[in-house]
C-alpha cells in the first residue's frame, strides 16, 4: 500500500467516523430537548431539505421550527439509531438506517407513542464539518396513540 491509498483510507475513516457521531448527537439531541438557532447550525445545511411524519420543510429556520413544534407534542423521547450504512463520494456522502422512537405524550395523558422506520441522510462536508443537507425519515410501523396534530402540520402532511 502505498502513501497516497493509506491517507485515502485514513480519511474514509475519518469520514465514517464524524459522520457516524454527527447522526449519533443529532439523535440524542431530539432528546435533549434544546431546539436554538446553535443546534440547527450544528447539525444542518441553510439549505436543507427533511421529510418527517409531520411534513417536508425546506431551508434550516423551517426545519428549526417544525422540530421545536413537533417536539413540543412530547414529555419525554429517545430517539435510537443503528445499522447505518454510510456511502462515501467525496465530500458528500449518504446514510441509510433505522430508527426506533420512543415518546411520551405531552397532553398530559401519559400515553406513550412508539414509531419505527428508516432513515435517509444526505450529508456534506462543510467548513465546519460534515452536516446534514437532506432528510427522510419514513415510518415503517407504529404503537400507541400518536399525538394530536396541530392543524398546521396536518396541511402539511397532505401536500
Amino acid at each position: 500500500m502505498d502513501t497516497e491509498e493509506m491517507r485515502r483510507q485514513v480519511q474514509a475513516l475519518t469520514d465514517r467516523a464524524e459522520i457516524t457521531d454527527l447522526l449519533d448527537r443529532y439523535l440524542r439531541s431530539l432528546d435533549d430537548g434544546v431546539f436554538d438557532e446553535e443546534w440547527a447550525r450544528a447539525f444542518h445545511t441553510e439549505d436543507v431539505t427533511a421529510e418527517m411524519p409531520v411534513g417536508t420543510v425546506h431551508g434550516r429556520d423551517a426545519l428549526l421550527e417544525r422540530v421545536r413544534r413537533a417536539m413540543a407534542l412530547f414529555d419525554r423521547t429517545v430517539h435510537l439509531g443503528t445499522n447505518a450504512i454510510t456511502e462515501l463520494d467525496g465530500a458528500r456522502a449518504t446514510a441509510r438506517g433505522a430508527q426506533l422512537n420512543t415518546h411520551v405524550l405531552a397532553d398530559g395523558s401519559g400515553g406513550v407513542f412508539i414509531s419505527a422506520g428508516h432513515t435517509d441522510t444526505e450529508l456534506v462536508r462543510t467548513a465546519d464539518g460534515w452536516r446534514i443537507s437532506a432528510s427522510a425519515l419514513r415510518v415503517v410501523w407504529t404503537q400507541g396513540a400518536p399525538p394530536r396534530l396541530p392543524a398546521e402540520f396536518a396541511a402539511a402532511r397532505t401536500a
